[in-house]
């Protein structure tokens, strides 16, 4: 086959499954479709595994640490970590229980509370998030590859600069991120089914490492004199919008994950093995938030600065074979959380968009290259409020993309969805035109009010008053005004042709053949024939 034929669209076609749910490939494939019992693998300990993996990262220690940076005491900052966890775990659970129920992903699921057209707003939101995601961690992997080339060849340091003053990399750092780049891309390919297993291998090795690092700091510098005397540099109202800034970061940091949770519970054995999250995520991301401060505490102690970033700690590390090992843990957690939060959500979004030619597989390798190339991480992460101010900043549209989802399935329509119709554009849930205008106008109410201080969070030249200390707790404003308003507009402007007696769920349409996404009394093929 010449070159020229790879430029045809229907070479990249994906091969089909036999029953897809859509009316035609143009609307489903086999990774898009709800998942099938045999391929419900998940079990609680995998979920356990999952956040352990995810907790121990790079930039949970930065968001922990990086607090300090900007004031707070310890336990300020740890108090802010543990309140914003527990308030994500609750949202976790409500939506990932819709997942492990309904076994289909959250592009997928989004249709039935937005309309099948609106809903492209949120999924496309959240795969450029994703991907933003995507070049931070990879950023911060390239950071455990120069800390561990170093080790093993000292004079990695000494490699000349060539780029500009004025770009916050190096010529070295820009190798190194291309390396690690390279390292990780060859687990993109690994299905959602068999990653779960390497999320078990890395929660046991870096919690170790990481308990390691724990012992170091508390050896070198007792906590009475690293952690005791540390107190907030912030009193009155300074002090208080800081540390609600400091919470909504912390909401900020898995507010993508609390959205497209489906994305994974769809993969649950039952909904019970799942429930696990309400108590694994703010236990163990408040005891790695503890771990960062701890050691970062101890490091402006022997240092004389506060190194937020891990990696900048182990690069004042005399030790070799320490420095070596301990990037090496750094550097396997970011692979696992970069794939399960990143390319794998950014995957979902993109393959439902153009489901003819684009699965999981090849959503990966898309986001491999855009968020670790085109959006420029390096960035974002050169102090450590620019870090927090871009935590903050899109929680601006995840927290009302969390509402609509609870409020719609737990409130309005009481757990009766229709799953096929799901996958029909004229199916039951196409509203007014593929628009849901409740929750439309919801965005509305719970966006808008937060876009001045948004603005004046990017560019710091232009004024915006007190509304800037709305935007310091935009993820709460956001989720509970949108899950009120939604509930009241689709109370008092109910969709009827929504609403069911009884859910209507993947697993009863392969039981009985019978779509109910345009129709109640059509098979599945026939309703194809009709929509396609």
């Amino acid at each position: 086959m010449g070159f020229s034929a790879y430029l045809h669209p229907s070479v990249w076609s994906v091969e089909p499954e036999v029953a897809t749910f859509g009316p035609s490939t143009a609307w489903s494939n086999k990774d898009m479709d709800p998942v099938p019992p045999h391929l419900r693998t998940w079990t609680t300990w995998n979920f356990i595994a999952y956040w352990v993996s995810d907790a121990t990262n790079v930039a949970m220690w930065s968001l922990a640490s990086s607090m300090l940076a900007v004031g707070l005491s310890w336990r300020e900052a740890l108090a802010a970590i543990a309140v914003g966890h527990i308030l994500i775990a609750i949202v976790m659970v409500l939506n990932g229980t819709i997942g492990a129920r309904l076994h289909v992903s959250f592009p997928v699921l989004n249709r039935s509370s937005f309309g099948f057209w609106l809903s492209y707003f949120s999924v496309i939101s959240r795969a450029v998030l994703a991907m933003f995601w995507f070049g931070i961690q990879t950023y911060a992997g390239s950071e455990c590859v120069y800390q561990m080339l170093k080790a093993i060849w000292p004079s990695t340091a000494r490699i000349p600069n060539h780029l500009p003053a004025s770009v916050p990399i190096t010529t070295s750092g820009m190798m190194c991120y291309f390396l690690y780049w390279l390292l990780q891309f060859p687990f993109l390919l690994v299905s959602p089914q068999r990653i779960r297993h390497f999320f078990t291998v890395k929660s046991i090795i870096v919690p170790a490492a990481w308990l390691a690092m724990l012992i170091w700091a508390m050896v070198k510098v007792p906590p009475k004199i690293s952690l005791v005397p540390k107190h907030s540099t912030l009193s009155g109202s300074a002090f208080a919008w800081a540390w609600l800034s400091a919470l909504n970061s912390s909401l900020g940091f898995y507010a993508t994950l609390s959205v497209n949770i489906p994305d994974f519970t769809r993969y649950a054995k039952n909904e019970r093995a799942q429930f696990v999250q309400l108590l694994i995520i703010p236990t163990i991301f408040t005891l790695i938030g503890f771990v960062g401060i701890a050691v970062t505490s101890a490091g402006e102690t022997l240092y004389g600065e506060v190194l937020w970033d891990p990696l900048h700690l182990i690069d004042r590390w005399d030790n070799r074979a320490a420095a070596f090992f301990a990037s090496f843990s750094f550097l396997l957690s970011i692979i696992g959380a970069n794939i399960s939060a990143n390319s794998l959500s950014a995957a979902n979004d993109l393959m439902v968009m153009f489901p003819k030619y684009i699965n999981i597989r090849r959503g990966q390798i898309i986001c491999a290259f855009v968020g670790g190339w085109a959006l420029c991480p390096w960035e974002i992460l050169a102090s450590a409020p620019g870090f927090l101010s871009f935590m903050s900043g899109y929680t601006v549209f995840l927290g009302p993309f969390a509402g609509i989802m609870v409020a719609d399935y737990w409130l309005v329509h009481r757990c009766k969805v229709d799953v096929p119709a799901m996958y029909y554009p004229r199916g039951r849930y196409r509203y007014w035109n593929g628009i849901n205008w409740r929750a439309a106008v919801t965005l509305l109410c719970s966006v808008t009010p937060n876009l001045p201080g948004l603005i004046g969070n990017i560019n710091k030249n232009i004024k915006v008053g007190n509304a800037s200390h709305l935007f310091d707790i935009a993820w709460l404003f956001g989720f509970f005004t949108a899950l009120i308003v939604y509930w009241i507009l689709s109370t008092i402007f109910p969709a009827k042709e929504t609403f069911m007696d009884k859910a209507v769920l993947a697993d009863d349409v392969a039981d009985e053949g019978v779509a109910t996404g345009s129709t109640d009394t059509k098979s599945i093929d026939e309703v194809k024939k009709e929509v396609a």
